[in-house]
């Protein structure tokens, strides 16, 4: 069959278009890539699922026995550095003017935990109730026994506590144990002085500058104004170590964070954070200067003469320890103390292993 030119030229245009078109097609798509080798198979690998929200830990209320009072002064201290944030922890402090009521707070449930001395956890031991000391703070009261200058002259040894008015925080409170103490180791009993309840801080102050009391049981920085004031003179030490010592036949650990057993038993990951973060606040307290520890606390707590603070947390710090850990030999000290003290300890059986545990800050990261 044969074509016409017009023909032969028709099919060439449409061989040219075929190949114009073909060429079109093959631009607009991409270049074929090899396939992904490696690495490169792991970048392409669907993301992983993303890890579940943490839980909310429930809020902790503890109670203080005065925060303004320097033997509780890490209390507040761990609140203002942010440690407690930092643990993931919401934590409300208050203050009470006495353990002994911080104490009754715990046992109805009103609160999770207490700063305080940790002899409360032998006495409500003796009373069927189980508290437990998670944070050991410091090895000693903090206190003294302060006499006013006026009737100083009267008193020469622990002898002549006899037929006396001594101030303490309340009765009940572990100022009341120790002075009983002090009273029976001068050879005299329990029921041969009057305890008076006078508080702490001003209401002490005033107790004795109105003459309701001559001798009373003070800590810092009460004591060094009871002093600059002219007010009153140490009668017994039990602030420092060596005065402690001597005083009490060794070391006394006195001012802790002590807890309900049955609350620490059912939450051990709050109680590690507390853990955690009061000794985070014992290792700064003994790495930095009273002057820097007191930037970080409330105005209100210099009571007006922010140098005479500093002044007595200088005196202090030495009582605080770096651990939080409970000192070797020190809960038989508190137990052979509060024998003497109070009678009726003395028919208890005590399980001191289960008022103190060091498993919580021996956790604690270096």
């Amino acid at each position: 069959m044969k074509f016409g030119k017009s023909t032969k030229l028709g099919a060439a245009m449409l061989m040219s278009l075929g190949l114009i078109l073909t060429g079109c097609g093959t631009a607009d798509k991409p270049a074929s890539q090899p396939a992904p080798k490696g690495n490169d198979q792991q970048a392409s690998a669907p993301a992983p699922a993303p890890a579940p929200a943490p839980v909310k830990l429930p809020k902790v209320n503890i109670m203080v026995g005065g925060l303004e009072k320097i033997i509780y002064l890490p209390a507040k201290l761990t609140e203002s550095l942010g440690y407690f944030k930092e643990e993931g922890l919401e934590v409300e402090l208050t203050s009470q003017a006495s353990g002994v009521n911080a104490e009754q707070a715990l046992i109805a449930g009103e609160v999770q935990g207490v700063v305080g001395f940790y002899d409360h956890t032998i006495d409500m031991q003796a009373k069927g109730k189980f508290l437990q000391e998670v944070v050991q703070l410091a090895t000693n009261p903090g206190a003294k026994l302060m006499v006013t200058n006026k009737a100083k002259d009267q008193y020469k040894t622990l002898a002549d506590l006899k037929g006396k008015n001594i101030g303490i925080t309340s009765s009940g409170a572990s100022s009341h144990f120790l002075v009983n103490y002090l009273v029976t180791k001068g050879g005299n009993s329990t029921k041969d002085f009057v305890p008076l309840a006078v508080g702490a801080g001003g209401t002490l102050v005033a107790a004795m500058e109105q003459g309701k009391v001559d001798i009373a049981w003070a800590t810092q920085p009460t004591t060094a104004l009871l002093e600059q004031r002219g007010i009153a003179t140490t009668f017994v030490d039990m602030e420092s170590q060596e005065g402690s010592k001597q005083t009490l036949g060794g070391t006394y650990p006195a001012p802790s964070l002590y807890m309900d057993a049955d609350y620490v038993k059912k939450n051990p990951e709050v109680v590690q954070r507390l853990a955690n973060a009061f000794v985070k606040t014992l290792r700064y307290m003994s790495t930095h200067k009273a002057e820097e520890i007191a930037e970080k606390l409330p105005k209100e707590y210099y009571a007006g003469d922010k140098d005479l603070y500093v002044k007595s947390l200088q005196a202090s710090l030495a009582m605080f320890t770096t651990d939080g850990k409970m000192p070797a030999g020190g809960p038989e000290k508190v137990l052979e103390v509060l024998n003497i003290s109070t009678p009726q300890l003395k028919d208890a059986k005590i399980d001191l292993s289960k008022t103190f545990t060091n498993e919580f800050v021996d956790k604690v990261k270096k």
